[in-house]
């Protein structure tokens, strides 16, 4: 977005982006952060820069090839994309350097604790023996060398792997010398090796070297005396293409495209800066790249994404606490009751997702129940979901599961969990053309005595247990008759969507996309500017993931300029400039980013008092409002609309975890006198106080409990 005056009005999305992953940095770098989260951190920014360069970074490839204005028009960029990824490679290299300070800083860190990252030529005569021992037993043969000089074309290098390039000499010449790949075995085997260590120490072998000790024994075949051996990885176009061809079904393609991505062109090329420059030579050329593709030179150790998994072996460990049940379902036989008679909000991780699952249980065996509908973006990877719902169909349910089959990096996995609920006689839904169904709903639906009951829920996240426990999302667990016309609504919509395309539109209750949302946020943002004119209290409370969408953007700033109150939550992209001297009142925009990843997507407009609250899957980008179907959800109940803004109250609170989103991206600290506030820890406390405030109205001889005071003080400050 351009000025009249051919300046910017919006923040280039990827550099936005890419700060994002700066505060993810930040993170690892917090001394007071325990050293395996710290390390955790490392591997989060390490796996999120993958599949930046995965996804956009060769998106701009693909556009610097086709060299057309127009796909540069449709993908909303201000600035060619040349320049774009000059600007990328600026910054990915400066914090490639953040990176393995931060590393070696830790490094020191783990020594004083007595953990000790040992390689293949530090190893002691015990420590030798062993290493030989567990490559016979183990990861022999797990291994295959390629010997690539023979070899016509490359082998195919898989994008999420790590590769050794081998280089072979004699003792007698230098000149006579032999080119080797092999690839690391860590999906099999795991990174991390821990070895026989002197009493009250530590010692950890990654398991490249422990490979690389035992190159001799590899290649004996051939004689060489010399083996030296670097670490390199290549980062692939994850796109996948979706022909034209009308004879192949969706399904068909997918599973072409995902078999396509193989051959992906490589984005980006990370290789030990201390690999032999001949060798260097030899791979580009074998890979087709040049010195102007991004080779990132680095240390020893590439692939920081297995560090998400790394040993728990610390003498400090995460304070993490364990999902409690929601003071509504404790103690509760059956949570379909509960849920008949009042709204319930889970708030994940704090509460545990055990309802969710349990609703489905409770579903699947209950004779009134005739049919569950459901969608499905992510799934676990042994999907309790999943059982509960084949359990439905065994008990003569009808059921149907939305699932989107185009989920980046989840296609596979959707494809197999298709083909089992096909099996088992679900009625799979697969999506729309040109459109992913990023909602997340459930309706059940019984007939008791002539009479239909409707019942289900409306979610911020995934149905996916596994990431509830560090998602932090909402479920809204509901029986309201609105709601649930709107989601069988929905799920018509999905099946019908060829023949009858417009049944959203007749939504009452839920704002679903592409159809409704925009359109109805730009009417709520329009009704707070009028409010600010007339001299009227007007405000805006927003958060979500990423706010990208110009339109939108620029409203807020018209917003700010009549001298509506604006305040952002915002945990990753962030394109608005939030500070100008054109706002009557000064934009706050923070971002939080902490032990749970901040997933929830919450709108609340004060509309004259009487405040619009919403959750919704949806984040404000083009991509969300326009190509994706999704859905934004009132919140009705009034105690409900008190917790979530008393919730996102004490978000905005945080002086310990949230970052000042600025004009200049400089993820500055928030920091305020008084007290420490850390949300992550306060929304625990202060959910929980409401558990322990129903306990003590129960039961008032039970022991209290410190956090009981919150709830009241939270709510009167609101």
């Amino acid at each position: 977005m351009i000025d009249m005056d051919g300046k910017r009005k919006t923040i280039a999305r990827d550099i936005s982006w890419l700060s994002f992953n700066g505060r993810v940095l930040q993170e690892a770098a917090d001394a007071t952060v325990p050293l395996r989260e710290r390390i955790r951190f490392l591997g989060i920014f390490s796996n999120n820069l993958d599949e930046f360069f995965r996804v956009r970074v060769a998106t701009l490839r693909r556009m610097i090839e086709l060299g057309s204005k127009k796909v540069r028009i449709n993908m909303h960029l201000e600035q060619a994309p040349e320049k774009i990824l000059e600007d990328i490679m600026i910054t990915v290299l400066q914090q490639q350097n953040e990176f393995n300070q931060i590393w070696e800083q830790i490094r020191r860190e783990m020594e004083k604790e007595k953990i000790f990252f040992i390689n293949e030529k530090q190893l002691n005569k015990e420590q030798r023996v062993f290493v030989k021992q567990y490559f016979e037993d183990e990861v022999r043969v797990n291994t295959i060398p390629l010997m690539i000089e023979h070899i016509p074309q490359l082998p195919y290098l898989r994008d999420k792997s790590i590769y050794l390039g081998v280089l072979m000499s004699r003792k007698s010449s230098h000149f006579e010398q032999k080119y080797a790949l092999i690839e690391v075995p860590t999906k099999a085997l795991g990174r991390f090796v821990q070895l026989p260590a002197p009493a009250g120490e530590k010692h950890i072998i990654l398991l490249e070297d422990v490979i690389r000790f035992n190159l001799p024994a590899v290649f004996s075949y051939f004689g060489y005396e010399r083996f030296e051996a670097w670490v390199f990885k290549v980062t692939k176009d994850a796109e996948i293409d979706i022909d034209n061809d009308v004879s192949t079904t969706l399904i068909q393609k997918i599973e072409k495209g995902v078999k396509n991505r193989r051959k992906g062109k490589p984005v980006r090329f990370v290789y030990d800066k201390e690999m032999d420059a001949t060798l260097l030579e030899y791979l580009m050329r074998r890979m087709n790249l040049t010195r102007k593709d991004n080779l990132i030179p680095g240390g020893r150790i590439h692939n920081f994404k297995h560090f998400m998994d790394f040993p728990d072996i610390f003498q400090r460990r995460s304070q993490r606490k364990k999902p409690f049940q929601h003071q509504l379902l404790a103690g509760t036989a059956r949570v379909t009751d509960v849920i008949l008679e009042k709204d319930i909000l889970l708030s994940f991780p704090y509460h545990s997702f055990n309802p969710v699952i349990d609703l489905l249980r409770e579903s699947a065996i209950d004779p009134d129940v005739v049919s569950i509908k459901v969608t499905a973006y992510r799934l676990a990877e042994n999907s309790r979901i999943i059982n509960a719902l084949i359990n439905a169909v065994r008990n003569g349910k009808q059921v149907t599961v939305m699932i989107e089959l185009r989920a980046r990096f989840e296609e596979e996995a959707n494809l197999e969990w298709k083909d089992r609920l096909e099996l088992e006689g679900v009625k799979v839904l697969i999506g729309i053309p040109n459109m992913k169904v990023h909602a997340k709903a459930c309706i059940i639906r019984k007939r008791i005595q002539n009479r239909t009951i409707q019942y289900g829920f409306v979610s911020t996240g995934n149905m996916n247990e596994s990431t509830a426990k560090v998602y932090g999302d909402h479920c809204l667990l509901t029986s309201h008759r609105g709601i649930m016309a709107d989601i069988n609504r929905l799920f018509l919509y999905l099946e019908k969507h060829r023949t009858q395309p417009d049944i959203l539109k007749g939504c009452k209750t839920l704002l679903p996309c592409p159809l409704i949302l925009r359109r109805e946020l730009l009417k709520l943002i329009a009704a707070e500017i009028r409010y600010a004119k007339k001299k009227k209290p007007a405000g805006i409370l927003l958060k979500m993931n990423s706010l990208s969408d110009e339109t939108l953007i620029e409203r807020l700033y018209e917003a700010a300029r009549a001298g509506v109150k604006v305040q952002l939550i915002v945990r990753g992209i962030f394109c608005m400039f939030s500070e100008s001297k054109k706002y009557k009142r000064p934009i706050k925009a923070i971002s939080i980013v902490d032990e749970y990843l901040e997933h929830a997507r919450v709108f609340i407009f004060h509309n004259g008092g009487k405040e619009k609250v919403y959750i919704s899957s949806a984040d404000w980008m083009v991509r969300n409002l326009d190509h994706r179907v999704e859905i934004t959800c009132p919140i009705l109940d009034e105690d409900l609309k008190r917790v979530l803004k008393n919730m996102l109250s004490i978000q905005l609170s945080d002086n310990v975890k949230a970052r000042i989103l600025d004009n200049s991206l400089r993820n500055k600290y928030v920091r305020t006198e008084g007290n420490k506030v850390r949300s992550q820890v306060e929304q625990y406390n202060y959910l929980q106080a409401k558990l322990t405030k129903m306990i003590l109205q129960a039961d008032p001889l039970t022991e209290p409990v410190i956090y009981s005071r919150l709830i009241d003080k939270t709510e009167k400050t609101n």
